[in-house]
């Protein structure tokens, strides 16, 4: 059976569900879920998408899988990634209660993801040739993404778009680049982005310069800069800035805060400073924007 969907043949509702943001394009490099289901089993079936499972249960368990036509009887780690690809018939059972997140990739998407924002050329099997592996970077970032989409204060859409970027990079670098170029890669982890994320959430309304970032990541300036334009898809004061006018859009929601004062609370230097930034990321002016939402 062809065409159907992961999710249409799990035995259990996701505790989280990505698509269910309110923002499409905060979901769209990719769909997440997390499940703690209890011991059953998946039929068989042929997938249309790539499908990523991440293992967090602490303890060792169990697991058969029906993968075209070969069956595995195999002991499932914390930190360990299976990689079901599209077009690859394969069924579970599982022995105890999972503890996973399921990534589910479109091919195509992530193919032009990979080759117009990481300048990376998957070739046509894709995550064929490395069905599974053990990651703890990678299966950082997964957690890294569901706890942002656990948080609604931490769901918006730069921060859900930041991370997504964070783990198909990390995936990306793991399949698609040369060993030396992977090794320089592994030297900026989820673990640094987490430090760097955590500072900026606490600073951005004081004045922030990439040096700053750099130290978080215990990482030279010039190598900092660079692998996280990698991985991010924006310089580190592009993102300083992009989060700055996350902060300040929550704001506006809040009627009769002076713009001067949102200005100055998210490390603009001043109100026509922060309109004119505001502008250029957002495509309208605060004023706008407030009067928008409110309406």
């Amino acid at each position: 059976m062809s065409g159907s969907k992961y999710q249409d043949v799990y035995p259990t509702e996701p505790l989280l569900d990505s698509a269910l943001l309110s923002r499409p394009s905060a979901a769209d490099l990719l769909t997440l879920e997390y499940f703690e289901a209890a011991p059953a089993t998946m039929p068989t079936r042929v997938f249309d998408q790539h499908h990523i499972l991440l293992n967090y249960k602490d303890e060792p368990q169990r697991v058969e899988n029906w993968r075209d036509g070969e069956h595995r009887d195999f002991t499932y780690r914390k930190h360990e990634i299976v990689v079901t690809p599209a077009g690859v018939e394969s069924g579970w059972r599982w022995h105890v209660t999972s503890k996973v997140i399921v990534i589910t990739l479109d091919p195509e998407k992530f193919r032009r993801f990979a080759q117009n924002e990481v300048g990376v050329f998957l070739g046509d099997a894709q995550l064929r040739d490395l069905p599974q592996f053990e990651d703890p970077d990678i299966c950082q970032a997964g957690m890294m993404l569901k706890d942002a989409l656990a948080s609604r204060e931490q769901g918006s859409e730069l921060m859900f778009e930041s991370l997504a970027r964070v783990f198909l990079v990390k995936l990306i670098q793991k399949y698609g680049l040369r060993g030396e170029d992977y090794a320089f890669s592994k030297r900026f982890t989820a673990g640094h982005y987490k430090h760097v994320l955590d500072f900026v959430s606490k600073r951005y309304g004081q004045t922030i310069v990439v040096e700053d970032l750099a130290r978080e990541a215990a990482l030279s300036t010039s190598h900092f800069a660079r692998l996280f334009k990698e991985t991010i898809g924006l310089s580190p004061m592009q993102f300083v800035t992009a989060f700055r006018v996350e902060q300040a859009k929550k704001r506006l929601a809040e009627q009769g805060t002076p713009l001067i004062d949102i200005a100055i609370a998210c490390g603009f230097s001043d109100q026509a400073h922060f309109s004119r930034v505001f502008k250029q990321v957002a495509g309208e002016t605060p004023s706008k924007y407030r009067a928008r939402i409110e309406r």
